[in-house]
């Protein structure tokens, strides 16, 4: 399975439409431990109106775990069949880990802005 987490400088970016990259991780869900990572460049422009969502689930990612969000990126993302957990903040790497360990839950916070910057 794949998981996807906006990056700036191996950390979770505040917001999803505005990250410098994807790190994507392979994971294995039964032994609960990460067996690939990769980068993917983030497109230019709104990640909401890009087409992030269907090159993410064309390489196979299930999940995104992000910080901030905005509701039309939510629906964008569900829509291509990727679950989104936002909220999340810190090194990439643990909070993939967190997240295998089911240790993280969907703040359920939206961004109701296009610029919004909100922790």
């Amino acid at each position: 399975m794949k998981i996807a987490l906006p990056s700036r400088n191996n950390n979770i970016d505040d917001h999803f439409g505005h990250c410098e990259y994807y790190t994507i991780f392979t994971v294995d869900t039964k032994t609960k431990e990460i067996i690939d990572s990769e980068t993917l460049p983030s497109p230019t422009g709104c990640g909401c109106k890009s087409n992030i969502a269907s090159t993410l689930s064309d390489m196979g990612v299930k999940v995104l775990l992000a910080g901030n969000m905005g509701e039309g990126a939510v629906r964008v993302l569900s829509n291509a069949g990727i679950e989104v957990l936002r909220g999340c903040s810190g090194d990439v790497k643990t909070v993939a880990l967190n997240w295998l360990n089911g240790s993280l839950v969907d703040s359920g916070d939206l961004c109701d802005h296009h610029d919004c910057h909100n922790k």
